[in-house]
């Protein structure tokens, strides 16, 4: 008796395992892009409808692009609007990140941003004096967060976490699934990535970085394929949002000090880190700062790892990865 019901328990206990090497898989739209969710459930739950209410909800914080965000009440300067979770952490890992790149990465660019025609607003002619101008408030260190209560030394201020919201959400998606007790799955919104744990089989995740191609409507080929355990990547190019004027290519990332699109070699900037705000942010500020102060940055923050792609005098594709990255990352053509 005791023999048969030891066979009946492997059987169930084999048949539950095999059932699990194939995660569950999710997908849906947000942020104005696409996101792809893989996970192992023992409970088997369909997490789509939850994951849709917390990114919409997440926009309705961080989004430049949702007239009624708090960030977006914040910019117009609403006298009653109060900031909530997810926009002081926002706030707060912005001041963190502007303080170490030494204003590379700064988030009242906004005005900039829209100025250029790369955000919610209409895009203005640019000329060096319009520029001028609207460097004159542009600054992290004239803003506060008082309590909920942003102060900011000039109304015309403008906030924008676009640059990094998108891998903050992936981290917040990432604790949600956690909170329901899922300890093996991978999160990727709009190209950020954050994987936690290993697959049933003892396999890592793997995240791909693209070669740094223009091309603003599909995925290009894949330059390096990263093994992730517990660990977020996110990238930030110049190959994927830029428009050309009078024959003069200009990327998105603007450079806080000049008002002008950052210009250098360093053609795309992946940032390992434990969070994905945290890889988002660092990777739009190495972007900005170039490839030799990049270089100089990351010795000094040994707590972050990055794949940098560049271009030579000749054009040519060349590398640098941080140390510790050689044992994950496998490099394609």
């Amino acid at each position: 008796m005791f023999k048969h019901q030891y066979f009946f328990l492997f059987l169930f206990a084999w048949r539950f395992l095999a059932a699990q090497q194939e995660p569950l898989s999710i997908a849906g739209q947000a942020q104005g892009t696409t996101y792809h969710i893989s996970y192992f459930d023992t409970q088997n739950r369909d997490l789509k409808p939850d994951i849709d209410r917390i990114l919409r909800n997440f926009d309705q914080s961080v989004s430049t692009y949702q007239p009624n965000s708090v960030i977006s009440r914040v910019n117009k300067n609403d006298p009653y609007v109060e900031a909530d979770e997810w926009f002081t952490a926002c706030f707060n890992k912005a001041k963190e990140v502007w303080k170490n790149t030494d204003g590379a990465f700064d988030p009242t660019v906004y005005p900039l941003v829209n100025a250029w025609g790369f955000g919610p607003g209409k895009k203005q002619k640019i000329e060096k004096s319009r520029i001028d101008s609207i460097l004159a408030f542009v600054g992290f260190g004239t803003v506060k967060l008082k309590g909920k209560r942003v102060r900011k030394k000039d109304a015309r201020t403008g906030l924008d976490f676009n640059a990094f919201a998108q891998g903050y959400s992936v981290d917040v998606a990432s604790r949600f699934l956690e909170s329901k007790g899922i300890t093996s799955y991978i999160v990727e919104i709009g190209g950020e990535v954050y994987a936690h744990g290993k697959k049933p089989d003892g396999g890592n995740w793997t995240a791909g970085i693209e070669k740094p191609i223009d091309n603003k409507e599909t995925k290009n080929e894949i330059k390096a394929v990263a093994l992730l355990e517990n660990m977020a990547i996110a990238t930030s190019g110049n190959y994927r949002r830029f428009i050309v004027e009078d024959g003069v290519k200009y990327a998105h990332h603007i450079d806080p000090k000049t008002g002008y699109p950052a210009k250098n070699n360093l053609l795309s900037a992946s940032v390992f880190a434990s969070e994905c705000i945290t890889s988002d942010a660092y990777a739009t500020g190495l972007l900005v700062m170039g490839l030799d102060k990049a270089k100089r940055f990351l010795e000094k923050h040994k707590e972050l790892m990055a794949y940098l792609i560049y271009s030579d005098e000749k054009g040519n594709y060349q590398i640098f990865m941080s140390e510790g990255l050689k044992k994950i990352i496998t490099e394609g053509e």
